[in-house]
């Protein structure tokens, strides 16, 4: 347990310093008390433990000024030579919202340059787009991970880390489609929707963990990609036509 604990608090420090190597983010107040946000705007935004993010700062990691927080200047030297950004349009319920990804940092941004035997890019555009939304909402809905949690349980019921109570209407809005789109996918897709979206596992790590055979997690998520694409934008559907209705402003359908 000791061991799966270190290479936990490993995973997050790297997944700290790879999102500061894009530039400094903004402290903010998290509903778990012994979290707190780092709100990089367009960029997105991460959650950190607090002694971790302490400790990072006394060893001369990072450093904090004014409310924010950044890389300390060796680090931001060594990251800035080998960082891999991109900017990607995601759809939105507000609309397009252009975001600025770290290749190197999610499976699923290494995944979609990939090829198929074919040529043809593994994942669609659809699919791409929909697991970064998912990402997105879980970002912004404060869902915390804790170990031995049921991550396909609704999520916003609030039950993991404080309550419904303490959540800004963003948080608890994002919460809700974070909910639907696990419904919308099951149970037998959400999890590996988690796992590689969400908690950025690997591909390997993930097969590992479930026992599945290897190379089979980027089938899955593909299959479970599309499902949530699906979700996001029903006329994606191969072969499904959009309804359209013309009628006048007080028009409502009978009942027959």
């Amino acid at each position: 347990m000791a061991a799966s604990a270190k290479a936990q608090g490993d995973s997050a420090r790297r997944r700290l310093l790879r999102f500061l190597s894009q530039g400094e983010a903004r402290l903010a107040d998290s509903a778990a008390r012994d979290r707190v946000l780092l709100d990089a705007g367009d960029r997105g935004t991460v959650s950190a433990d607090r002694r971790q993010l302490a400790a990072m700062v006394r060893e001369g990691i990072l450093r904090t000024a004014g409310g924010r927080i950044a890389l300390a200047a060796a680090q931001a030297g060594a990251a800035a030579a080998s960082r891999d950004v991109g900017a990607v349009t995601i759809q939105t319920d507000d609309g397009p919202r252009t975001v600025v990804v770290n290749w190197s940092e999610s499976p699923l941004s290494q995944l979609v340059r990939r090829k198929d035997r074919s040529g043809a890019p593994f994942l669609t555009a659809a699919e791409f787009q929909a697991g970064e939304r998912l990402r997105a909402d879980y970002t912004r809905g404060q869902i915390m991970p804790r170990l031995g949690a049921n991550w396909v349980a609704t999520v916003s019921s609030g039950r993991r880390d404080g309550g419904v109570a303490e959540l800004t209407e963003a948080a608890l809005a994002a919460r809700i489609r974070v909910d639907k789109a696990i419904g919308a996918v099951g149970p037998e897709l959400a999890g590996v929707l988690i796992d590689i979206c969400c908690f950025l596992k690997g591909m390997e790590t993930v097969e590992m963990e479930r026992g599945w055979p290897v190379r089979s997690a980027k089938v899955v998520l593909k299959t479970a990609l599309g499902a949530l694409a699906r979700h996001y934008d029903p006329a994606t559907v191969p072969g499904r036509p959009r309804m359209l209705h013309w009628g006048a402003t007080d028009y409502r359908p009978s009942i027959g």
